[in-house]
């Protein structure tokens, strides 16, 4: 794991979030099981079996579910890069296939573009074997370029 401090508090905050100890819970509920394969300053990479509780009706991952998870892998891979407060300016998801609860998926998250207070992120999601396209989350976000520290002494 490379990145540094900002590496560091994202992949906390992260956690955070998947033990339901930061969030609503349903952000836990969402991401329960998500393991970090890899992560560095703009990158992470997690291996996932969708659980059974984002059923669908028919056994399927629920397409809401999914976006909640490329939302929250997106903010903490860009949280990774910039280290600050961020506000969700665009938010597209793609859907290409669909998948069964219990199966495995690869997730990868890359900050794609950097233009001083706007970050672009790319969240794709792959079936783990052929890596068939499931999904993919574009997120445009803004920076008050502000720090957590910073806010709280506010």
């Amino acid at each position: 794991m490379e990145g540094g401090d900002s590496l560091k508090k994202s992949l906390a905050l992260l956690h955070g979030v998947i033990n339901g100890k930061i969030g609503h819970g349903l952000e836990a509920i969402v991401l329960q099981g998500l393991r970090v394969i890899h992560a560095e300053k703009g990158f992470m990479r997690f291996g996932f079996i969708v659980p059974n509780i984002v059923s669908d009706v028919d056994g399927n991952w629920n397409v809401g579910a999914l976006a909640s998870l490329l939302d929250v892998i997106g903010i903490a891979t860009i949280y990774s890069f910039a280290s600050r407060i961020i506000s969700m300016v665009d938010f597209n998801v793609s859907y290409y296939s669909t998948i069964k609860i219990q199966e495995h998926v690869e997730i990868k998250s890359k900050v794609s573009a950097n233009r001083g207070m706007l970050m672009h992120v790319v969240v794709e999601v792959r079936r783990e074997g052929n890596g068939e396209v499931i999904a993919v989350g574009k997120l445009w976000t803004a920076s008050n370029k502000l720090t957590f520290a910073q806010v709280s002494k506010l």
